[in-house]
Parts: structure tokens; sequence; C-alpha cells
């Protein structure tokens, strides 16, 4: 999805033209063509009577916000505690709604008053930025920062994807010749030692690669949406595990009700990478039939994902107690249908790493394949593809602490997404129309949070790295070694 009607070639243009740095999986699989805003209706300005339906953009909306995240949250819920965890959810979960919202309304407003039929994230921060003066002078920097942060984010994901995969996969061949089909004793037979989990990601990078070489994700649709039903299928089974063994968890009541307070910056980060949707609400409000009926959707989204959150984020912390791993599925027995539960999400994940890595190549390939002639655009398109997944793998490999590394991305990169620049961009963008000054104590209070929470949990993550890294120093020899 471009920012406006007259960029929508496919040739070479500007990079910042050929895509929004909010750019969903719903806009580079289905495209939808541009309108032009008619006069009777400033709000029906792009996706007009040939937009997505009300119940289509909820779909995305939901696919937007659940992935690995939410297989992490029990161990988050942990972290800040059985009573403390789910409260702090629901927070989190108001918050980052209402910063939505803030989003949606700032870019419509500034939108109306540019006569614009449409803005992306990166837009609204240069175009709010503007309305103050001393700040236009550098608005451009607006955008270039939140795609600076949109990458992180995006090649975070990759990161997490691949930790996620070697993990479950794994454990799915180490017990492949113990599993049975009694899914409640998770009785198995002897577990047969495998490589360790950094081989496995190494052996995943040509796939990938492979994957990532389909410039064009619309050849991808199909397997998307087995991917997604494939994610969904795994976790109705996961809920129906942890609520059919409920009856048989031992001491549950005992769980602390309150964390450890130098771990709540994990719980934070865990959470706000959780919340990783904000990206995709500007293309799905643009792209709605009906744009005025995008906060309803928002809300009974928002309000489906923050209880799914919730819920498996508690359920899971109560059925595995402290022995929750950094994703549930690493908790789930050994048996044939929860094998097969890994299996399908890894399919699941495998296939959304082309949609999340879309957009940082779509970012930085176009202004290094401009500089070329054109027999070598191809080549050096598909070097850089290459290299970014190689890079992706490397920081995977030197961290290959899946909860580690999904706070650390969430601390980084999703908090400021999410947090602190709505909050700061309404400021900028009613800068001269009588904002309320309890508007802005909200504001700048919730950006402030964000900025709290992105120096502890980044301090805390970096710090649990180097922890763990060190612990394992002198097992670092097996890594080529079968274990």
């Amino acid at each position: 999805m471009t920012s406006n009607t007259d960029n929508r070639q496919d040739g070479p243009g500007p990079v910042l033209s050929r895509i929004s740095a909010s750019t969903s999986e719903e806009d580079v699989l289905c495209p939808t063509p541009p309108l032009p805003p008619g006069p009777d209706s400033q709000y029906e300005r792009i996706g007009g009577q040939t937009g997505a339906s009300f119940l289509q953009t909820l779909i995305h909306l939901l696919k937007g916000n659940i992935g690995t995240g939410l297989l992490g949250l029990p161990l988050a819920v942990r972290n800040a505690g059985l009573v403390l965890g789910p409260l702090s959810l629901f927070a989190m979960g108001i918050i980052a709604v209402h910063c939505m919202n803030l989003l949606v309304i700032c870019s419509h407003h500034l939108s109306v008053k540019l006569n614009k039929p449409f803005l992306d994230y990166g837009d609204a921060v240069q175009y709010g930025m503007e309305n103050v003066s001393w700040l236009r002078r550098h608005s451009i920097w607006g955008r270039r920062i939140v795609n600076v942060f949109l990458i992180i984010t995006q090649l975070g994901f990759c990161c997490v994807y691949f930790v996620f995969l070697s993990d479950n996969i794994k454990q799915v061949v180490e017990a492949s010749n113990g599993t049975t089909m009694n899914c409640h004793s998770n009785q198995t037979a002897v577990t047969v030692p495998s490589f360790d989990s950094r081989l496995y990601m190494l052996c995943f990078l040509p796939a990938v690669i492979l994957l990532v070489f389909t410039r064009n994700l619309k050849y991808l649709a199909p397997l998307s949406l087995v991917a997604n039903l494939a994610m969904c299928t795994s976790l109705v089974l996961i809920y129906f595990f942890c609520f059919t063994v409920r009856t048989n968890i031992p001491n549950r009541i005992s769980l602390p009700k309150v964390g450890h307070a130098k771990d709540y910056p994990l719980f934070f980060g865990t959470a706000i990478f959780a919340f990783e949707g904000i990206g995709v609400v500007l293309p799905l409000e643009n792209k709605m039939q009906k744009p005025q009926s995008f906060n309803m959707v928002l809300y009974l989204g928002m309000g489906i994902v923050t209880f799914l959150y919730i819920s498996l984020g508690t359920i899971g912390y109560i059925t595995f107690g402290e022995a929750i791993g950094g994703s549930i599925t690493l908790n789930l027995p050994n048996c044939w249908m929860y094998q097969i539960v890994k299996l399908l999400y890894c399919f699941g994940i495998y296939i959304t790493f082309a949609l999340q890595f879309y957009v940082p190549a779509e970012i930085l390939i176009p202004p290094v394949v401009s500089r070329v002639s054109e027999r070598w655009k191809l080549p050096v398109d598909l070097l850089i593809r290459a290299a970014l997944v190689v890079f992706t793998c490397v920081l995977a490999i030197l961290i290959p602490q899946l909860d580690l590394v999904i706070s650390l991305v969430g601390s980084i990169s999703s908090s400021f997404l999410a947090l602190i620049f709505p909050p700061l961009l309404q400021i900028l963008t009613y800068h001269n129309e009588g904002l309320s000054p309890w508007v802005i104590v909200k504001n700048t209070l919730i950006s402030v949070i964000g900025f709290i929470g992105f120096i502890t949990g980044t301090y805390i993550s970096i710090t649990e790295i180097i922890k763990r890294n060190g612990r394992h120093d002198n097992l670092d020899v097996t890594f080529f070694q079968v274990q």
C-alpha cells in the first residue's frame, strides 16, 4: 500500500513512495485499486465500494496481532505474577488500543487538512512535525525514524522466527522415536539427543532464503491462507490441552501472585511485542468500504486479541507453572497430536517470515538497485535479500534464547511504534488547535511509560542474554557436535 495515489506504478522511484511504512500482509497479498476521494464524503478516501468489508477488516486485524508473541505470554505472566500479569496485560491492551485510535485520528485529521487521500504512519509523523515551526525543517526525519523502527521490528520478528523454528523442530526430532498416542500422561521412550538448536537455524537458512526470493507475494497467497488455518488449528488445540488438564495441576494456587521486580521489564518487552499490530491499523482503515466503522472493528478486534492474550497467558502459566518455556508449544506433551501442532505452527511461521520480511526489503533494496545497470538489478536484489536473511539468522544464532529475543525486540522497537510515537503525534498534530492540558499530560505519561519500558526492558534483556551466554560458555564446544 502506498501513501498516495500518484505513486502506484511499479517503475523506479523513491523508496518512500513505493511502500508505506505501515504496509500490512493484506496490502501485499490482496492489493485494492485506489479510487479518488468522492466530493460528497471525505471519509471514503481510497477503499471506496471496492474496499474490505467489516468482517474482512476484522479478520486482517486479528491476523496482524496474533503470532509468536501470543505463545510467549505464559512466560511473561510468570515474570509478572499470576495476578499482576493479567492485570498488566489488560492495562496494556487498553493503552495499545488507545494509541492505535490516536494514530487513526491524527492520520485522518492531517489527510483532510492537507487534502491527501491517505497518510501512512511515516507520513503522519512527518506532517505532524510540520505543524511545529521549530520542527518543520527536520520533519523528514519523522518519516525516516518511523522507517528505522519498522525495519528493526520486522527484522526482529524474523530473528524470533528462526529461534522459534529451531527450538520446536529440535524438540519434535528428539522426541520422534518416543512419541506416543497418550497425550495426558506424556509417556515417551528415551529422548534421542540431537544437535544444538543453532545448527537447526543453519539448516533452515537455505529454505528461508529461497522463500524470500519470491518478490511478488501474491504467489504466496494460497500458502498464506493454509498457514493461517494451520496456526488457528494449532491455537485451538493448545487451548484444548490447557483446559483438559487443568484438574491435574498441582499447587496452582501457590503460584506467585506478583513476580520479582527485576523480571517485570521482561514481561513488558514480551507483552508489547505481542501487541504488534499497530503497523496494520492505517492500511486496514484506509481499505475499508466504510472507514467510519473502523473504530468498531478496532475495539472489537483488539478486545478479542486482549482476551486471547490474558486467557492463554494465565491458563498457560497455571498449567505448566514455573516450568513454562519461551513458547508454550515447547511444553506440550510428546504425543503425535501435539507434535503435529508444533509442526503446523512452524509451517505457519515459515510462510509468515516472507510476509514480515517484505517491508524492510522494500525499504532497503530499491535505493541500491536503482544505482546499478539493468542487467545487474535482479542479481543485486536477490543478493541483498539473501544477505538480510543471513543477518537475521546470525543474530538468532548469537541470541538463541526465544524468550529473551522476544523481550529485546519488543522493548527496543515495539515500544516506540506502539506506545511512544502515537501520543506525541497527537500533541504535534493538534499543536495549534487548543489541545486540552489534560490530554497533553495523559499523552506525555503514556510516552514516558513506553520510554521507561524501552530503557528497562532493553537493559534487563541484554543483561540476561549476557548472563545466560556466560553460563553456557562451556557448552559451546557442542555446537557442531551431537549432544
